[in-house]
């Protein structure tokens, strides 16, 4: 008894939903035909004017500075870390001896290989000679020199790992993070000495849109305001503009800023990029959602006024600048474009406007 009264309680809920779902849907097609009825049977449009409008493309753009180059030293020889040159905050130039491995181990390596070139050479002289009274042959000739030039590379690269034994400043800049000690013991494998930044010029990182983008070349001057500094005026240059969108659809540019003498401005600040253009000459402009489609169409509905009916016009279309677009051929300046309803209009269609 209980399953059969379950079972009606289930119907009758579910005639119920139907019975609205349908009440709604009618509603709504009620709507629409009130909608269209206030036209007087005609297809009910909204419209606007065509204008001539001074375009101004001026915007801005908010992002961080982060250093021009800015560099992670890592060792490369292993040892223990003689002394230390510098500290965090210190100001250092490229080529400057930052610190010192013991170079102890260093010198009796190159030492070895030093005494080992040394006797490649003799080995080879004597080889030669003995060549030319046909003592030897010809591949133990080559074999004698294959040994001495081997010998030879291997003398360069402890000549390399004793002059590495000085630390130096691959650039000019400032110790932002030292990770050693006196003491230390660091490796081959790339211990992490000293992290290096250079501030004498900055990159500010911002994002543009695709309007906003078309505007900007490389090379181009920007002007950089600072919040923490509002009374300085700085000056920079765009260096690079992606090729390709990121996941917001925006295009990353980068602004090269030279920094005053005073190194004001800090890697990790706000920054404000001022995109400043010529004054514009007016053009003719058009609400977006005049065209039938998307803006590639190039196609329009204009309000013919004499017999308020609906024409097909064909036009070029611009620039995208927010809500508007720039039409380049196809309309003049006053009259009518149809900007809703185009989904129900054909050539010719009559049309009511609603405001």
């Amino acid at each position: 008894m209980k399953r059969v009264i379950t079972i009606i309680i289930v119907v009758v809920v579910a005639l119920g939903a139907i019975a609205y779902v349908l009440s709604n849907n009618k509603k709504k097609n009620e709507e629409k035909t009130a909608f269209i009825a206030k036209g007087g049977g005609a297809v009910a449009v909204r419209v606007a004017t065509v204008e001539k409008k001074v375009v101004n493309l001026d915007f801005v753009a908010n992002g961080n500075f982060v250093p021009k180059q800015e560099l992670n030293f890592l060792s490369e020889n292993a040892g223990r870390v003689k002394a230390i040159y510098v500290d965090e905050g210190d100001r250092v130039s490229k080529g400057q001896v930052l610190a010192r491995i013991d170079a102890e181990i260093i010198n009796t390596d190159r030492e070895t290989a030093e005494a080992t070139y040394q006797n490649a050479k003799r080995d080879l002289a004597r080889y030669q000679s003995s060549f030319e009274t046909g003592g030897v042959t010809q591949q133990q000739l080559d074999q004698a020199k294959l040994a001495a030039e081997n010998a030879k590379l291997r003398l360069q690269a402890s000549q390399r790992r004793v002059s590495d034994a000085n630390i130096k400043s691959p650039i000019n800049g400032i110790v932002n993070k030292r990770y050693i000690e006196v003491g230390a013991f660091v490796t081959a494998q790339g211990t992490q000495l000293f992290e290096l930044v250079d501030v004498s010029k900055l990159k500010l990182q911002v994002s543009v849109n695709e309007s906003q983008v078309a505007n900007l070349k490389v090379g181009n001057s920007v002007e950089i305001q600072s919040s923490v500094f509002p009374d300085q005026k700085f000056s920079g240059k765009i260096t690079f503009i992606a090729p390709k969108a990121d996941a917001t659809l925006n295009f990353p540019v980068e602004i090269e800023v030279s920094n005053d003498t005073k190194n004001s401005l800090r890697a990790g600040m706000y920054g404000t990029a001022v995109f400043n253009f010529p004054k514009q000459a007016p053009s003719i402009l058009v609400p977006r959602t005049s065209f039938a489609g998307s803006v590639s169409s190039n196609q329009v509905f204009v309000l013919d006024k004499a017999n308020n009916k609906a024409k097909v016009r064909n036009v070029t279309s611009g620039r995208i600048l927010g809500d508007n677009v720039e039409i380049l051929d196809g309309l003049n300046e006053g009259e009518t474009v149809i900007t809703s309803g185009q989904i129900n209009l054909a050539e010719g269609t009559p049309v009511s406007i609603v405001k």
